[in-house]
């Protein structure tokens, strides 16, 4: 990978990292806020986003989001834990898309939104191990830690 190309792909990351974080942070200090008004508009999968509207269910999938996407952002904007938290920002990408209805999740788009599109993303970033380039994982593989075979591989 050239120079440039790593710098783009710091800066892909760190763009994506600051909007997942703005996205969660907002929910996590918004009491308020909840993930009901979504789950109710569900159109797709209805019986299992009605099921996630259960009381007791509820407030640990307000928990999950606010904070996977906070965390998911800290994780992109630092460049550590990347091989993890990208997955699993890719999956809570299609928990939101699945609901919206296919083929047309929204009014602009055919298929392809941008849940679709952030997915995709996350998996390159990976994929490519985008922490390693100008991010902490990068650092911590030349370190102690980075020497430990599953930490390694995971930072």
């Amino acid at each position: 990978m050239t120079k440039s190309q790593r710098f783009l792909l710091a800066l892909s990351r760190c763009a994506m990292g600051f909007m997942m974080l703005y996205a969660g942070i907002t929910k996590v200090i918004d009491p308020q806020w909840s993930a009901l008004g979504y789950l109710k508009g569900a159109k797709a999968m209805v019986g299992f986003y009605t099921l996630l509207q259960h009381p007791s269910i509820l407030p640990v999938i307000d928990f999950v989001n606010a904070w996977g996407l906070t965390l998911l952002g800290v994780s992109l904007i630092l460049g550590i834990g990347v091989r993890i938290a990208a997955p699993f920002g890719a999956l809570l990408m299609m928990l939101y898309y699945i609901p919206l209805g296919f083929p047309y999740p929204n009014p602009q788009a055919l298929i392809v939104d941008e849940h679709i599109i952030y997915a995709t993303i996350l998996l390159y970033f990976a994929a490519v191990d985008a922490g390693a380039y100008w991010g902490l994982s990068g650092v911590l593989k030349k370190t102690a830690v980075g020497k430990i075979p599953v930490v390694g591989k995971m930072v």
